[in-house]
Formats: C-alpha cells, sequence, structure tokens
C-alpha cells in the first residue's frame, strides 16, 4: 500500500493519541519518517558518500575572551526521558546514586546552581525534556532545588510515535497493552517536542537565543563559557561536541562529511553491513558525537518554518517485536531520528574536538562500576570527569551479564568499587564479591574468572609488575622474584578461580 492509503489510519491514530502525540508539530515529524520508510528509500549512508573530517578547532587550542554576558540569553538542557530499563530500572536512571550520595539529578541541580553563584546569574535558564515516564519522579527529586524553576519553565515532555508493523506497514495493534503500540522516536524528537510543546516559542519570547543540550548521564558535559562564547562568536547556526575515537567508542555514531558538502552523523544503524570495517576505523573517522550540542534557536525556528514544521532528519530503522518481552509477538519497526543528526539539517554547522572531561556517560553497569571508581573524579563545579592522570581514556569495564542489572552490580561491590586508576581493562566472569581496598592496575588487560560457581569474598588484585598468588580463593600481591609458598602463582592476564 502506498503512503496516501496508509497515512489517514496513522492520522488518526496520533491525534487520539494524547498530548503526546496529538501536537501538529509531533504528527508532521512522523509524517516524514514515514513518507521516507513508504518511499523505498534506503535509510542507510555507505562508505560511497562520506569522507572522513581531516581536521577541526580544538577547544584546548582556542583563544577566546569568555563573555559572561550570553548567559543572560542561554537556556541549559537536559535530555532525561530513559528509564534505564537495560540496567534493570524502572524509573529515571538519572535517580542513580553517582557518588557521594549524589544522584546525577542531584548533580546537575549544584552543577546549575554554581555557575549561577559564580557568574552572578541567578536568571540562567535550566530545562528538562522528560518522557511520561521520568516526569512525576523527577519534578519530586528536583522539589528542593526551587531556585531550578516550575512547570512549563522546568520541563516539557517527549513525544511518542506509533509502531509500524513489518508486514504491511499498519499501524501495530496489540489490544493486551495497547501501551505497547507507541514508542520514543529517538532522541532527535527534541526539536519537534519543543516546538509541539511551546517551547521554543516561550524561549525565543524571552530573549534566549542560545542552546545548550546534553544527555543527563553524561555529567561530565556542563555548561562551558568558553565553548558558550566560541558559539555566539561563530554565527553558526549548530555546534556539535565531539571527541577523538578510542577502541572504546569504534561502535558508535561517527562525524563525517557528505561529498556533496557538508557535515552528517553516520550511526550504527546506518550503516551497510559491507561497510563495519571502515565504520570502526578510529584511524579514518577519527571524531565522535558526545550529544553535547549548541542549538541557535532563532535558526532553528527559521528552520521548521522553511520544513512545514518538521526538520529532515535522517530516519533509522530499529526492528523490534511489538511486546518487547515476547519475541513471538507481532514483528514492527520502530522510527527513529538522532538529535546530533541535526547538523546535516543546517547549512553552517559546525563541530569542535573537547577534551575527553566533557564525556563521562553511563550506559550500562559496567559504565557506572568505572564511575563509581577513583577513576573518576567529583570536580568543584560538580562534574564528574575522568582523573588526570588517565590522559582521556577510561578504564575498559565489561561485567558479567549477571550483573547488568544495577542491584545485582551492587552485590559486586558491596562495600565500595576496586580501584581502578590504573586500571587498562577488566572483565569480571562468575560470582564473586570485591573486598574493600582491591585494586585492579597495569598495562595488561586483567580478567578475573569464577568458573566454580560459589561465591568468592575476598579479591585483591594487582597486575603489571606484580604477580598474583591465591590463597584459598584470596588474592595476594607480590613483587616479581619474590620466593613464596603457593598453590599456583597467575601472570598478569589471567585470573581463573
Amino acid at each position: 500500500m502506498s503512503f496516501e492509503e496508509l497515512w489517514p489510519e496513522y492520522e488518526k491514530k496520533m491525534k487520539a493519541g494524547g498530548k503526546e502525540s496529538e501536537s501538529a508539530a509531533a504528527i508532521s515529524a512522523f509524517r516524514y519518517n514515514f513518507k521516507v520508510l513508504t518511499s523505498g528509500e534506503s535509510t542507510m549512508i555507505p562508505e560511497s558518500q562520506l569522507e572522513p573530517v581531516a581536521t577541526l578547532p580544538d577547544l584546548e587550542a582556542l583563544k577566546i575572551t569568555e563573555d559572561p554576558g550570553l548567559l543572560k540569553e542561554t537556556v541549559v538542557l537536559k535530555l532525561n526521558g530513559g528509564l534505564g530499563t537495560g540496567m534493570g530500572l524502572d524509573k529515571a536512571k538519572s535517580l542513580l546514586q553517582v557518588t557521594d550520595g549524589n544522584s546525577f539529578l542531584d548533580l546537575i541541580a549544584k552543577q546549575v546552581e554554581w555557575m549561577k553563584k559564580t557568574y552572578n546569574m541567578p536568571d540562567l535558564k535550566f530545562m528538562l525534556m522528560n518522557s511520561f515516564s521520568t516526569s512525576a519522579d523527577t519534578l519530586a527529586a528536583l522539589g528542593k532545588y526551587s531556585a531550578l524553576g516550575t512547570g512549563d519553565d522546568l520541563e516539557f515532555v517527549q513525544n511518542k510515535a506509533p509502531k509500524v508493523t513489518a508486514k504491511g506497514l499498519k499501524p501495530a495493534e496489540w489490544p493486551a497493552d495497547p501501551s505497547h503500540e507507541w514508542c520514543p522516536p529517538g532522541h532527535g524528537d527534541l526539536y519537534p517536542a519543543m516546538l509541539g510543546s511551546g517551547t521554543l516559542d516561550r524561549l525565543l519570547a524571552k530573549g534566549v537565543k542560545y542552546m545548550f543540550v546534553s544527555n543527563s548521564d553524561n555529567l561530565g558535559a556542563t555548561l562551558d563559557l568558553k565553548l558558550l562564547t566560541h558559539f555566539a562568536q561563530s554565527g553558526a547556526p549548530f555546534l556539535m561536541e565531539v571527541a577523538a575515537r578510542t577502541d572504546a567508542d569504534k561502535k558508535g555514531g561517527h562525524l563525517a562529511t557528505l561529498k556533496g558538502g557538508g557535515l552528517t552523523l553516520r550511526e550504527s544503524a546506518q550503516c551497510p553491513k559491507e561497510d563495519e570495517k571502515a565504520f570502526q576505523d578510529t584511524s579514518k573517522y577519527r571524531y565522535f558525537n558526545t550529544n553535547n550540542l549548541w542549538v541557535h534557536l532563532g535558526k532553528l525556528k527559521e528552520l521548521f518554518d522553511q520544513n512545514a514544521g518538521a526538520l529532515p532528519l535522517p530516519v533509522m530503522k530499529n526492528d523490534k517485536t511489538v511486546d518487547p518481552r515476547d519475541k513471538a509477538s507481532t514483528k514492527v519497526i520502530q522510527l527513529e531520528t538522532a538529535m546530533g543528526a541535526a547538523i546535516s539539517c543546517f547549512a553552517g554547522a559546525q563541530a569542535i574536538q573537547i577534551p575527553r572531561s566533557r564525556f563521562a556517560p553511563v550506559k550500562k553497569t559496567d559504565d557506572l562500576l568505572a564511575l563509581r571508581s577513583d577513576a573518576y573524579r567529583l570536580t568543584e563545579d560538580f562534574r564528574i570527569e575522568l582523573i588526570p592522570e588517565r590522559n582521556g581514556v577510561p578504564p575498559l569495564v565489561k561485567l558479567d551479564d549477571m550483573y547488568k542489572f544495577v542491584d545485582r552490580m551492587e552485590t559486586l561491590i558491596p562495600r565500595g568499587p576496586p580501584s581502578l586508576k590504573d586500571c587498562v581493562s577488566l572483565k569480571i566472569e562468575g560470582p564473586m564479591e570485591f573486598d574493600p581496598g582491591a585494586v585492579i592496575q597495569g598495562k595488561v588487560k586483567s580478567k578475573v574468572q569464577n568458573r566454580g560457581g560459589s561465591l568468592v569474598r575476598q579479591i585483591r588484585i594487582l597486575t603489571g609488575r606484580c604477580w598474583m598468588v591465591v590463597f584459598r580463593n584470596r588474592f595476594c600481591p607480590f613483587t616479581s622474584g619474590t620466593k613464596v609458598i603457593a598453590p599456583r602463582v597467575y601472570r598478569n592476564e589471567i585470573v581463573d578461580l
């Protein structure tokens, strides 16, 4: 069936779906995405269309006189719609405790308060894009920070989009739980949600020109006055913060140049299988999107006006089942967009290389364990950043799937995480529990396995220049050459219990 035949049913469904789908902006955005799907147009970005980005301005090398007056024209916005279901959570992921009794939201609120106090800017504007699932818990948690704002001045709620049946492309139906008929349309929904909720017009009416937006789980991303001044002076409509790719980032989206001209973002879902090797080549595609973005709100409004209320963001197809927990349920397509992909929509959009200290996201319990360790520190302005000794390279932590949920991860570190400040890589397999003061270090990969199945309670590991000796499941470090009596002496790479 054609788009013209299918669309009326979708339009009717969205208008009856409540405030998260009924706005003209939400409908226009989904209409654009669905039209791309039904046109048969490829949603992939093949290697043949791209060229690598050779060089970019480096934030740390820029000579800029900061202009605090720009803060009056700026809003800080955090994306806070995620429940963290992949980590076993049923509330906003930003409610997770990070350090010193502070959750993500606590630290974000304290970051904003620090900016207000430091620059004597009590009217500095702050907002959240919540989802229906995170709004109530988030507002309750932020109640103690009354200076942040309330109501429409503090939050707007992201849209929802219909799931599309893979066979026939009709709106998905699931009477057993109609909520499964809808999906979040990706964080590219930021733009239509701002328009449809009236947030964009309200901010413009208050004289706000610039928006800094980042993820709530990235505590390294604060409103940087040097970056704001650079953005304002550049005259660019859009600025993306990118960082140097490492092996830890090779599967994530990267920045590139379209052969026809202009910057673009390619996500893994947009890469054909035959191009995966090139996609993951960090020497070729040297920069990844941190999802720290700067947007000129006046230019955003102009772009909406030029495109009939819908930004032409690249569309991504996400194949799922209508009930995520029932793999035998109807196969569906979720149409999603990424907010960083707007870099290809704005003429004159730019990118800037930033230090890794502005990028410390938490997507899995692996990240959370590392973030809680001494490989990171809390700064005076309440950012979480890698310690200088790490030279911008985080420890690579890989936990057994048995620890993928936060409550299970807590059983691994009931009295705190091990020291990872000198760790290159740590892989944990099997049931165990770190003793207080456990240390992982060295330039080689450390892997701890427990194939016996029973809980190992005392783990002390020192690698690198040391050997490891096991006494009844207890690790004791000895320098190389020390004469010891032990059942077995282990070199650096694998400890098998």
